[in-house]
């Protein structure tokens, strides 16, 4: 926790919180904080700050904000992929939060078991959960916003226009198509398919909506890996 993160809830004032939950755990196992020191922190879709600790117990710990600087800018990106194995949704979520994506699509592939689309980790507190720990790591306080498709053909046909208007469409996919551009500077919409990429007809309906096939070479990668290396790449 490179940050702690403040919600609404935790500001009895205008620059004061008091936090007893897990932030607070944190700062006394892990930081082994006392009484007039300083730490980081960051106000949800707020700015970033410095807090000293003017109150502390076992049970509590106030903090006096001076609040300093904004954010870090987010990825110029719009990231679709289809959803993942449960284990590795928050891993990803984790993942794209810490890396700056603010937009992010969970879709449905012919390849994704619909037992997927009942996990645990797709619940509203866990997606939260996750995205929390992600931008704590990354020192910022954006939220991203997480959108879950479980049709293909309607998302794609209905949505994904308007979703990608204006912006640079790619589909990773594994095979001899053209390797993925680096360092882009315009908006990007990208898309990820599962372990071993979209079937043929999903491509197909991904290049008929404007999108254009990328390679990361010969190597066929997991999501969860395939995901920080692409993005990466790109920006």
């Amino acid at each position: 926790m490179n940050i702690a993160l403040l919600f609404e809830d935790d500001f009895i004032s205008v620059d004061t919180v008091i936090l007893t939950d897990r932030r607070l755990q944190h700062l006394q196992q892990i930081r082994d904080i006392k009484l007039g020191d300083q730490i980081a922190v960051g106000q949800v879709n707020g700015l970033l700050g410095d807090a000293t600790v003017t109150e502390l117990t076992t049970t509590s710990i106030k903090l006096t904000i001076c609040w300093t600087k904004q954010p870090p800018a987010p990825l110029p990106v719009t990231l679709i992929i289809a959803l993942p194995r449960p284990k590795m949704i928050k891993r990803i979520i984790q993942t794209v939060a810490t890396m700056g994506v603010k937009e992010l699509y969970f879709i449905n592939s012919y390849k994704v078991e619909k037992s997927f689309w009942q996990s645990p980790w797709l619940t509203d507190a866990k997606l939260l959960e996750n995205v929390v720990l992600g931008l704590e790591q990354a020192m910022d306080t954006q939220l991203p916003t997480i959108h879950l498709r479980k049709r293909f053909k309607p998302f794609v046909e209905d949505e994904l226009p308007e979703i990608a208007k204006d912006t640079l469409r790619l589909v990773a996919h594994p095979s001899n198509h053209q390797d993925c551009p680096i360092q882009v500077r315009q908006q990007t919409t990208l898309a990820i398919g599962p372990e071993g990429g979209f079937i043929p007809y999903e491509v197909e309906k991904l290049v008929s909506c404007g999108f254009e096939p990328v390679s990361l070479g010969d190597r066929i990668l997991r999501t969860e890996t395939a995901v920080p290396v692409l993005l990466s790449k790109l920006f």
